[in-house]
């Protein structure tokens, strides 16, 4: 458990935000950043100049480093000598910059370009924080945790896969522009039941082939509905033309950037299961279906969904076992049982910790000062 203080006179640190590659990793480690900001402590992110990271640290105050670095690649191939290279070759590079301005604490979010700020800090005896998103760990996790100094979980079922004397369950930091509005609106009396699908920017196609296609059933019972559907980088023209033919209430989007709103005014989500959605969902107590993506590394999106379920705050339906007959009978059942909804909602706010990003930054604080 973190302990959550203020102290009037705090020693201002250097810490080295290691979150590039994916949103997933980018958005929650530019939280726990802003929040060490806010505790007037300087600090640098380093990302791996993705795309993605572009509009992510949009408005970021504060020093960025860049270095390329792709995933992790095993077996023998000329693309794991390749990825092998470039990771030694990133390490090369980072090296001399955290000599140059050594961070008092590294804090890495757990994706593929965290291996060389690490590494670096493995060198340089420099304090080091993993934080896990999954149930699950990741492979730098995985590979750098015995030196780690501490290590943040968001799952409590993480302590089944890692061992570690510090290893403190934080929660999973919420995007900044999600912070702060998790303001639970009651479900409106008659009017259109509302329903979120969110699929992510890849691997949603399935998603994007079966749901429209089972609300329509619903609508078709009688039932009023209101859909946003996020299909990510798919093309919406189908998923659009499918709504279309049910005459229905749906508006398909790529990308949102009222997410928050989005969240509010839903009265259940359907979605896969990466770490940042299921912290939203329960940070926002949204009754939810899990849709697990099948392909995820070590399958760690159904053991977070698994995680949710067990603890009441979620249903869960594996990819291959979703059917359109199954999900328009599953979403009616759930549109009849209000207490169903009002008993997963409030487990859902159980599993949450909207103070993670805060909690993180403590952790930084502690491991630093513990090490003087």
């Amino acid at each position: 458990m973190i302990e959550r203080f203020v102290t009037e006179e705090k020693e201002s640190l250097h810490v080295a935000v290691a979150c590039g590659g994916t949103g997933g990793h980018t958005y929650p480690g530019l939280a726990v950043a802003h929040a060490l900001q806010e505790r007037g402590h300087r600090v640098t992110l380093w990302m791996s100049g993705k795309d993605v990271e572009c509009q992510t640290v949009e408005g970021w105050q504060g020093d960025i480093v860049t270095i390329p670095a792709e995933g992790f690649q095993f077996g023998l191939s000329w693309k794991s000598i390749r990825t092998l290279f470039r990771l030694f070759r990133a390490f090369f590079f980072a090296l001399p910059m955290l000599k140059k301005d050594r961070p008092d604490v590294v804090l890495a979010m757990g994706s593929y370009s965290s291996f060389a700020p690490v590494a670096g800090a493995i060198f340089l005896h420099i304090p080091y924080v993993l934080h896990e998103a999954n149930v699950v760990p990741g492979r730098l996790v995985s590979m750098m945790s015995s030196r780690a100094s501490a290590i943040a979980i968001s799952f409590e079922a993480s302590r089944y896969y890692m061992k570690h004397p510090w290893l403190t369950e934080t929660g999973m930091p919420l995007r900044i522009d999600l912070q702060g509005q998790m303001d639970h609106q009651a479900e409106s009396e008659g009017g259109p039941f509302s329903i979120l699908v969110t699929g992510g920017s890849r691997g949603a196609q399935r998603l994007n082939e079966v749901i429209p296609l089972a609300l329509r059933q619903v609508k078709a019972s009688g039932a009023l509905l209101r859909v946003v559907h996020i299909a990510g980088l798919n093309p919406l023209e189908p998923i659009q033309q499918h709504y279309a033919e049910g005459g229905m209430n749906a508006e398909v989007l790529s990308y949102v950037h009222d997410m928050e709103k989005q969240y509010q005014t839903a009265d259940m989500v359907i979605c896969r299961a990466g770490a940042s959605t299921c912290a939203e969902v329960c940070a926002f107590g949204k009754p939810s279906l899990l849709i697990p993506y099948p392909y995820a590394v070590r399958d760690h999106q159904m053991l977070n969904a698994r995680a949710l379920e067990k603890a009441g705050a979620a249903d869960v339906i594996a990819q291959n076992e979703l059917t359109v007959e199954w999900l328009a009978s599953y979403v009616m059942e759930v549109m009849e049982d209000r207490s169903r909804r009002t008993n997963q909602a409030r487990a859902a706010r159980a599993c949450a910790n909207v103070h993670a990003a805060i909690d993180v930054a403590t952790l930084i604080e502690q491991v630093h000062y513990a090490k003087k």
